[in-house]
């Protein structure tokens, strides 16, 4: 699979530990969400591409501020 972002084939599939959060001040009432994704690093020009299982996606949705 070739880089998106500079196409090199140089790339490493990892296993990751993300904690995601909401930025400012606004989001210190939320708590973070800590997900395991499968990452694929380009070892080129450092590109990272992850995806979110369902489960997380949906905790992430529950973290949205209503407008």
């Amino acid at each position: 699979m070739s880089c998106r972002r500079c196409a090199s084939g140089n790339n490493v599939q990892l296993d990751a530990e993300v904690n995601i959060h909401s930025a400012g001040l606004i989001g210190l009432d939320k708590p973070a969400v800590l997900v395991f994704p499968m990452i694929v690093v380009c070892l080129a020009c450092g590109f990272v591409e992850f995806n979110l299982a369902e489960t997380e996606l949906m905790q992430l949705r529950g973290h949205q501020r209503i407008a």
